[in-house]
């Protein structure tokens, strides 16, 4: 049996690794996805090999993440609860379908991952492996109840290593778990699990890692602008940026000025509920400032179509259906109300906040002239056409209050 595994090379893939290996007695290939988590990766290679791997992928996926992950969400304006901007969520399909290729590249009976069974990303994994390879097995040692049993905590975990001579630098594990990518990093469980826990306290700054706190942010605001094609970002004050190139600039600006924090109690998908805290720097910045540039570039009722859709957007990507049918039919209507906006947003970024500055666009449908309190000069808008207008609109109230006051009255 060849199985490929999601491996990160700390204390727990590496015990995944080497038991999954000897449990299944199956050749193991490591994968480990490069998404903007900054950890160290020198030395991956040698480690998994050492843990018992037969061959390791360590790929750059960060360009694809943010081109075809992020920039497609952002233009939904998706948001999950109306507080999570995604950033695990989106990440999980990409990884999944990565492994996936590697799978079918290596001729692989299965994959292999770590999530634990009460949290949202086995379901993440294994929805896009039904979507994309429903022949590979999935192997998810955290429901397997030998595997519980054997490693109740990281002391079984630790000491299994030492046993097998599998090189992890164990370390006192931190009061909460962490989880980077290029959109967000986000905090959850342990000390985190009380949700009265004030987490933007000073004893907790330590805590954060893309952003300063508003406390400590700089005195003076600093203006930005970006420039949207076609609803996305193209250029960050005027210099032309890839996606990647757009989301590492946005996140150094928002980090210096402690935007894009959020701390949430959310619904998860396995129907309990946990409390979260999400550093969304760029992701914070990118997604006000492509509201701004809708508001004067799409029409009204395409707008209030797409923003009536964003709650069931937020959780097909929450939930893991990234590759389901009905998230590439909502992409389709995302994509086709993006195509006029087009323009330019200046958001001010000051202490923890992000105010609009300004927008502007070559296809603005707002016009001064025919909004102006003044004279119109256009003769776009009479101002009598208003009566019937309200008329008409009023009636079924009209009647519905003649009906129902009638029946009081009896």
């Amino acid at each position: 049996m060849k199985i490929v595994l999601a491996y990160s090379g700390g204390l727990d893939t590496s015990v995944l690794l080497s038991w999954i290996k000897e449990k299944y007695d199956a050749e193991m290939i490591a994968f480990c996805a490069d998404i903007g988590q900054e950890e160290e990766l020198k030395g991956l290679d040698k480690k998994a090999k050492n843990t018992g791997a037969s061959k390791i992928y360590i790929d750059d996926l960060q360009e694809e993440f943010a081109r075809d992950f992020i920039f497609p969400m952002m233009q939904a304006g998706a948001i999950y609860e109306s507080q999570y901007f995604l950033g695990t969520s989106i990440a999980r399909p990409l990884i999944a379908k990565r492994m996936i290729e590697i799978a079918r590249k290596e001729k692989a009976d299965a994959i292999a991952h770590g999530a634990t069974g009460k949290g949202n990303d086995q379901v993440r994994f294994e929805l896009t492996a039904a979507a994309l390879a429903p022949e590979l097995q999935v192997i998810a040692p955290w429901r397997d109840e030998r595997y519980r049993n054997e490693f109740p905590g990281r002391a079984e975990m630790i000491a299994y290593c030492e046993e097998k001579k599998i090189p992890v630098q164990a370390s006192a594990k931190k009061p909460y778990s962490m989880d980077r990518n290029l959109l967000h990093i986000s905090f959850e469980a342990g000390i985190l699990e009380d949700p009265w826990l004030d987490a933007s306290a000073p004893e907790h700054k330590a805590m954060y890692k893309l952003s300063v706190s508003p406390e400590d942010a700089p005195n003076k605001a600093e203006y930005v602008t970006l420039d949207f094609e076609k609803g996305n970002c193209i250029a960050v004050n005027g210099k032309k940026l890839s996606p990647l190139g757009v989301m590492k600039t946005l996140n150094k600006l928002g980090g210096k000025h402690g935007v894009g924090r959020v701390d949430l109690v959310e619904n998860r998908y396995v129907g309990m509920k946990s409390r979260g805290v999400y550093e969304t720097p760029g992701g914070a910045i990118l997604h006000f400032a492509h509201r701004q540039v809708e508001s004067i570039t799409m029409d009204r009722e395409v707008m209030h179509l797409r923003d009536s859709l964003i709650p069931k957007y937020g959780e097909l990507v929450y939930y893991g259906y990234w590759f389901a049918p009905e998230r590439l039919a909502l992409q389709a209507l995302v994509t086709e109300s993006q195509k006029d906006v087009t323009g330019t947003a200046r958001v001010k970024l000051y202490k923890g906040n992000i105010i609009n500055a300004g927008r502007k666009s070559p296809v603005s449908l707002y016009n001064p002239h025919i909004a102006t309190m003044e004279a119109d000069p256009t003769k776009a808008y009479n101002q009598d056409d208003a009566t019937g207008f309200i008329r008409l609109n009023g009636l079924r109230l009209k009647v519905a209050a003649q009906v129902h006051g009638a029946k009081k009255k009896r």
